[in-house]
């Protein structure tokens, strides 16, 4: 009976995650009206015809997702209200993140007023406070001037969306503290639990010397990750271990086995205790109480919470004396985190987090007890682990780790049952004997540096860093169903085919241009320029976008990851218009990412690194593909940087392209004169649409056939000017712009006219996208 009421619960389960599921791939959400009175029929015909039961969780799935979503979408700042200083008070969510130039903190929304009028705006708001601002502490309260905007951000193959993690998290709007006198705290609750948070990782950096195992201990006891930067994240992700630098699921499991251990001392000490409460009943309450407080301390991230309640199910079922199992266990919990929060299934996290432990429930399952068992199951444990979770790692992140299986074999054990512990322990001893907290969390950031170095060295193994191009749903789905073949129990025949349904994920098709045909992307970049141009066996990437002083690198954030998504595992030639951030910036990412690559630029004493000079005249051919320098005509250095820029002509059997980076008026018309008779070319309008470009003269001169802007979504500098886009419609050249459409493809095949192949945004509508 208990096994077909587990069975029922487990079918419950993956028949809601359906239902929910099915919503985030909608464009436009469906009226709540009609929602209410669809969840409302599924309760009468469950009642009515039980066989139908699953159909009709998989509706209610559907109607409490659109519900969600909605509200989600409504709680946004209104469009109308863009760019306005509101006048907010709110509470410091979270830990602020200090940067030398600005701090980063999210902002639960109390009240806000706009013109003297209040707002009905609520949430959570992502802000920057720039230049030296007063201290932010977790949980403070401050009354401050705020310039707002809706969440939006760059859509890119294989980028990450900001949009949908936006919704995820409950970001209404987005924006930073301008200057102003009324900026001020006010008064703070006196108990807060980040608060608390920040206390103890500021002593774990004040009592563990060195400054970087004191930035692991912090992410490893409170789920600090704010001194860890961009290498650490790397060596994580060549090792597979991003899951173990934050609180894990698996550590919140030994803060329960630890509240057992002391129930057991406990009743140990007093053994009269189990006339007025049973001991195991005592003991589950106590894991779940313990691993309540560690969650907490680690800000409830989803794989705590995940964890607390499967904790929370087998605790509450052993007060009740009742066997509850894993898979009914994970079940209960899946289908209460989609009850709280249907969202959810919008983060990489929840998925690594039910699929990783349902992979383990399943195939490691009733092997035994022992030793013996426990090491074949923490060796068998990351083959399965690194196996079943490779096509969501590469779904999501684009990569994965070959070496992650034994890199995890090393470091679960170690970190969770050697350096959590400690740390756990020098926890309490903070409470209990200030002194002794020293010791003990210098010998846990000791054992951290021993583990890092470790991680470190392996991280340069081969194979630690792989790419694949962008993986389709269906590669996706047949690759789990391969690994749930290859992972079955022993006894099920031809095992091994499973490895079959993992060949379109691995082996993907790719196409590419014919000879003397070429295609380009225009990257979503924001307020910045990124364009990748390929040909049947080359690939050349002109501009690499900015590169900001908080360390957030466009080369490293969407142009690398661009060119592995689209298949790309060798640049030929990279080309940087002129020195200004938002080209070259992320030039030093993009170089490091591929070495071999030759480096040219027009301002090469500005560069951060050696770069030959592009100079008018220089010329090359790949494929029956000709590319040409146009300007500049000298590489002496110049009082107008942006006339210096390499201008380069792309010309295909079929069609033009035309990048003039940002020159000026001053030197469009020789840029002109040295496009030759043909094809009207494609036309990355200069400087963004800057009004000191674009003349009228030279759009006559060039007569695009289709002008591209790369710009920044309501960016400060007004791109494109209303004035420039009105000279280039009175031309009759349609204008494309990267803020509107995200990362644009056009195709110049051999035997037809150039034409645009797709743009990122509309590519793939969802209806958390603007």
């Amino acid at each position: 009976m208990a096994r077909v009421a587990g069975q029922g619960t487990i079918g419950i389960g993956l028949a809601l995650l359906a239902g929910v599921l099915v919503v985030q791939w909608l464009p436009v959400l469906p009226p709540r009206w009609s929602m209410l009175l669809l969840a409302a029929g599924t309760l009468p015909c469950c009642w009515r015809w039980p066989r139908l039961r699953w159909v009709m969780v998989l509706l209610f799935g559907f109607a409490w997702a659109v519900w969600r979503g909605s509200l989600a979408m409504e709680a946004r700042l209104p469009r109308h209200l863009e760019g306005r200083d509101f006048s907010v008070t709110g509470q410091v969510a979270d830990l602020p993140q200090v940067r030398a130039h600005a701090t980063a903190f999210q902002l639960r929304l109390e009240r806000v007023v706009l013109d003297g009028h209040p707002v009905p705006l609520h949430g959570l708001v992502r802000l920057a406070w720039y230049g030296q601002p007063p201290a932010l502490h977790p949980c403070s309260r401050w009354h401050l001037t705020l310039r707002l905007k809706r969440p939006r951000g760059m859509i890119d193959p294989g980028g990450a969306d900001s949009e949908r993690s936006a919704l995820e998290r409950g970001i209404v709007a987005v924006g930073y503290v301008r200057d102003d006198p009324a900026n001020a705290p006010r008064a703070s609750p006196a108990f807060c639990v980040n608060r608390l948070r920040g206390w103890l990782a500021d002593e774990i950096m004040r009592r563990v010397p060195n400054a970087h195992d004191a930035d692991l201990l912090r992410a490893f006891t409170v789920g600090d990750t704010r001194g860890l930067d961009e290498n650490d994240w790397e060596v994580a992700r060549a090792n597979g271990v991003s899951h173990l630098i934050a609180i894990s699921g698996f550590h919140v499991g030994v803060a329960a086995v630890f509240g057992v251990w002391l129930a057991r001392l406990l009743y140990a000490l007093c053994p009269m205790l189990a006339l007025r409460w049973p001991r195991p009943s005592a003991q589950a309450a106590a894991a779940l109480a313990t691993a309540l407080v560690y969650g907490a301390l680690a800000g409830f991230g989803l794989p705590t919470v995940r964890t607390l309640l499967m904790i929370a199910v087998v605790a509450l079922a052993r007060c009740s004396r009742r066997h509850v199992g894993g898979a009914h266990a994970l079940a209960l919990a899946m289908i209460a985190m989609l009850l709280f929060d249907p969202l959810a299934v919008l983060s990489a996290g929840f998925w690594l987090s039910f699929v990783g432990v349902a992979f383990l429930l399943l195939c490691l399952v009733g092997r035994g007890r022992g030793w013996r068992a426990f090491l074949h199951e923490l060796t068998a444990g990351q083959l399965v682990m690194t196996v079943s979770l490779l096509p969501l790692g590469l779904w999501f992140f684009g990569q994965a780790s070959l070496v992650g299986a034994l890199s995890n074999l090393v470091a679960v054990p170690f970190v969770s049952f050697a350096i959590v512990p400690c740390a756990l322990f020098g926890l309490l001893m903070l409470l209990l004997c200030p002194p002794l907290a020293t010791p003990v969390w210098r010998l846990a950031g000791w054992m951290a540096h021993a583990q890092w170095w470790l991680l470190e060295h392996m991280a340069t193994w081969p194979g630690a860093h792989w790419y694949l191009p962008a993986v389709q749903p269906w590669a996706l789905l047949l690759a789990m169903l391969g690994a749930l073949w290859l992972f079955m129990p022993r006894g099920v025949p031809l095992r091994w085919l499973g490895i079959l349904l993992f060949l379109p994920l691995l082996w993907p098709p790719l196409s590419r241009p014919a000879t003397g045909a070429f295609r380009m992307w225009v990257l979503d970049v924001g307020q910045g320029l990124s364009v990748v141009v390929r040909t049947r066996h080359h690939v050349l990437v002109y501009d690499a976008g900015a590169r900001y002083p908080s360390g957030f690198d466009l080369g490293q954030a969407v142009v690398t990851p661009s060119l592995h998504a689209l298949g790309i595992d060798r640049l030929d030639m990279l080309m940087i218009s002129h020195a200004d951030n938002d080209h070259a910036g992320g030039a030093v990412a993009v170089a490091g990412a591929f070495p071999h690559a030759r480096r040219y630029a027009g301002e090469v004493e500005k560069m951060a690194l050696p770069m030959r000079s592009c100079l008018a005249g220089q010329a090359w051919t790949w494929d029956k593909v000709r590319f040409r320098v146009l300007n500049p005509v000298s590489a002496a250095p110049s009082r107008r940087d942006n006339d210096r820029s390499c201008v380069l002509l792309v010309e295909g059997l079929g069609g033009r392209l035309l990048l003039p980076g940002d020159i000026s008026k001053r030197v469009e018309p020789a840029v002109a004169a040295a496009v030759e008779p043909g094809p009207a070319p494609i036309l990355l309008v200069p400087h963004h649409g800057s009004l000191t470009s674009s003349s009228a003269g030279f759009i006559a001169a060039v007569h695009p056939r289709l002008a591209i802007v790369s710009a920044g979504w309501r960016n400060r500098f007004g791109h494109p000017r209303p004035q420039v886009l009105q000279r280039y419609a009175e031309a009759g050249v349609p204008v494309l712009n990267t803020a509107v459409r995200g990362a644009i493809e056009v195709d110049f095949p051999v035997t037809e006219l150039a034409h645009v192949a797709a743009t990122w945004r509309q590519r793939q509508p969802r209806y958390w996208r603007e």
